[in-house]
């Protein structure tokens, strides 16, 4: 279903050894109806290797950019090279321009020792925009005291200078291609005779028109000893611009120009020597052989950029973390991501897979609910609860296109960025704080009121809307069956536990403490009168029945004699029950004695009068 029409390859060299080196990766990525363009010159008079008489570099030269008025232009880059650390500060047409990024490398020659040779690169892209087709004329780069100071450069013939811009386009006409833009430094030479770079991330889905392109810097025509450029084992060549056993000899195949000292701008058809279903590209540079007297002779080459153009029409998931928000007391995340599709020439399918993983373990997965146009987006929600196994402090990544064991299921332009990544850390569960206990006298079968709120005067709060009453725990952390009426509260065991939740800004403070009920002295009256009225009917001890249940009351007459017994089943009621006489019987008016046993360690028994009238 994907077309690859174009892969297009563009390797930057420079032809010194090194001991040192920068390995080349992927700098920036373009998706779209997209190809490239190079120009660029040489800063030497002549090739250094051929001519021995000059060491210096001219002060300017220029190329012509001359684009299609049909195409439109996306990225342009400056690059420069030389003998020597660097000069960061150059003109194009008059205008000054700083190195973004210098690249070094060093080469221990024989006879001069360490040598250092640099490439620097800029993105110049309003500069071409606002400038469009033109001639350019690059200047003001100054390597002379590099030359007069350092004899080794011009000694050993590695003096040189040049420059180039890259131009990324849109032609509508294309096909949807992918570029990508892999830079650093890397070398061979006589001591170092091979390099391997592997470059990764290909969807080689059709290979029609497949080509390949490079910059060099330093390399000599007649230094073709050993000397190849193969992709996937297949050496290239372009003869008679560029014969198989020099590739790297001054010249630039844009022009067809042989006179580009010491720097080469190549391209090559490669259809052949790549394969659908490819998804990495191997670049091998080579150089060096023994001569016919028996001594190696070796070119030196610098690798600086790569280019790849590559049809293949695939999308491109990314995903990103918007917000996420803790919830107290509890191991749940609430995460905001977006999942894109940007720089990608195909849409993301609905029901592409997302994985949710905290220090690497799954803890949730979710999938895109639409297809995903190209640089579109969608935005999701999902609430997570973190498994107790995990820590409090941990890894979050979100990875889109991936089915939950790290692998996917859709074909994408670029398979490396899929991840997401944050440090989380819960919030600590709210410590529950003691308070002193609430007491309050038996009303009966250890039953009482309270008045919860008592205790507000003990805590922190800023108003009654904060605070809250439970019966467990768990009903302190979901916020359920509050309690109603805390002021009027009837307990239901004694002692029992009761709960407080005082809400803050994020979460909750978290009290405890336990009701008690007791029992009270009981207030004993000294006059009752048993005439059936309906009021003071009986001897009415109140805060006894039903709270000192095991309680024994007897009653005496003035003569000492035993006339009543009770207990919490029978109240004196101003009749006898006990002596020979006048049992179920009134008694008379008149005052009587009482002894009252509690049956309560911390009561003592008590003795009194009271009066019985009718």
């Amino acid at each position: 279903m994907f077309q690859l029409n174009k892969y297009i390859l563009l390797i930057c060299f420079f032809a010194i050894s090194i001991s040192y080196s920068q390995e080349i990766s992927l700098f920036q990525q373009y998706n779209g109806r997209y190809d490239y363009l190079g120009i660029g010159n040489t800063l030497n008079q002549f090739e250094n290797n051929l001519d021995r008489s000059f060491c210096e570099i001219l002060p300017e030269s220029e190329a012509e950019l001359n684009l299609n008025p049909d195409w439109s232009i996306v990225a342009a880059y400056l690059y420069w090279a030389g003998s020597g650390t660097g000069d960061t500060e150059v003109s194009l047409n008059g205008n000054p321009f700083i190195a973004d990024n210098t690249y070094l490398v060093d080469y221990n020659d024989p006879n001069y020792g360490l040598l250092t040779y640099f490439s620097c690169y800029t993105d110049i892209t309003d500069y071409i925009l606002a400038n469009g087709n033109n001639i350019y004329t690059f200047s003001d780069m100054d390597i002379s005291e590099t030359l007069t100071s350092n004899p080794g450069y011009c000694g050993n013939r590695t003096n040189f200078a040049g420059w180039s811009i890259y131009v990324i386009y849109e032609d509508t006409n294309l096909p949807i291609n992918q570029i990508n833009l892999f830079q650093g430094l890397e070398i061979i030479n006589r001591n170092v005779q091979e390099k391997i770079i592997l470059l990764e991330n290909i969807n080689v889905l059709d290979n029609e028109g497949a080509k390949i392109g490079f910059l060099a810097w330093e390399g000599d025509v007649n230094l073709d000893y050993g000397e190849s450029l193969l992709i996937n084992n297949n050496q290239l060549s372009n003869p008679p611009l560029n014969p198989a056993n020099n590739a790297f000899n001054g010249t630039n195949s844009f022009t067809g120009n042989d006179t580009f000292y010491n720097g080469d701008l190549d391209v090559y058809n490669i259809e052949n020597n790549i394969a659908i279903g490819d998804n990495s590209v191997e670049i091998k540079l080579t150089t060096g052989e023994t001569d016919e007297f028996g001594i190696l002779r070796a070119d030196l080459i610098i690798l600086n950029n790569i280019i790849t153009v590559l049809n293949s029409q695939l999308p491109d998931a990314t995903v990103v973390l918007n917000d996420y928000n803790l919830e107290c007391a509890t191991r749940n995340i609430t995460i905001d991501f977006t999942v894109y599709n940007s720089n990608s020439n195909d849409i993301l399918p609905a029901d592409t897979p997302i994985a949710f993983y905290a220090d690497e373990f799954l803890v949730a997965q979710s999938e895109t609910l639409n297809n995903i146009v190209i640089n579109g987006f969608e935005s999701q929600s999902i609430t997570i609860t973190i498994p107790e196994t995990i820590p409090d402090n941990f890894i979050l990544s979100i990875a889109v296109d991936d089915a939950g064991s790290g692998s996917g299921i859709i074909i994408e332009l670029n398979e490396f960025n899929n991840i997401t990544t944050e440090t989380i850390s819960l919030p600590a569960f709210p410590e529950v704080m003691q308070l002193d206990p609430l007491e309050g006298c038996d009303d009966g079968f250890n039953q009482t009121i309270f008045d919860l709120t008592q205790q507000l005067q003990f805590i922190d709060y800023n108003s009654f809307d904060e605070v809250s009453y439970y019966l467990t725990q768990e009903d302190v952390f979901t916020e359920e069956n509050a309690l109603l009426i805390p002021e009027y509260f009837e307990n239901t065991s004694s002692p029992q536990e009761i709960y407080m939740r005082v809400n803050t800004d994020f979460c909750f403070n978290f009290y405890k403490f336990n009701i008690h009920v007791k029992n009270c002295p009981p207030y004993i009256p000294q006059v009752f009168t048993p005439n059936h009225d309906g009021f003071n009917d009986w001897f009415n001890i109140q805060g006894l029945y039903n709270i000192f249940e095991k309680h024994k009351l007897l009653i005496y007459n003035r003569w000492g004699t035993l006339i009543f017994e009770g207990n919490n089943d029978s109240a004196w009621e101003g009749k006898a029950n006990r002596g020979l006489t006048n049992q179920g019987n009134k008694v008379p008016v008149g005052t009587y004695f009482y002894v009252l046993y509690l049956n309560d360690s911390s009561y003592k028994n008590i003795t009194g009068w009271v009066y019985v009238n009718y």
